[in-house]
């Protein structure tokens, strides 16, 4: 709930989000941010080569991924959807410019 909170600066997340064959865990359209939450599973090779090509195919589309655990969002939620957010800003920050640029 923290990242689906819309603010003033319109940095908004959508979960469960479908994407070619993906479901995206998080996903700021503004940014193209997309964030996975990875669990234990990540660690296995079969899960990581699964995710190596899974983020080959978003960055593609210009979709950053951006991977955190679930260890870390529940030691200090708050802080993790902050450090979030603030990636996401920066991020839609920068495409806005480069658009600018064009």
């Amino acid at each position: 709930m923290r990242l689906r909170h819309r603010f003033e600066d319109e940095i908004a997340f959508r979960r469960q989000v479908p994407f070619r064959g993906y479901v995206l865990d998080f996903y700021c359209a503004r940014a193209k941010l997309a964030v996975e939450v990875d669990g234990m599973i990540h660690n296995d090779p079969d899960q990581a080569a699964h995710d190596q090509q899974r983020d080959t195919v978003l960055s593609q589309y210009g979709i950053l991924t951006y991977r955190t655990t679930g260890a870390d969002i529940m030691a200090d939620p708050d802080e993790a959807a902050w450090g979030t957010r603030m990636l996401a800003r920066a991020r839609a920050s920068e495409l806005a410019e480069r658009k600018k640029v064009r």
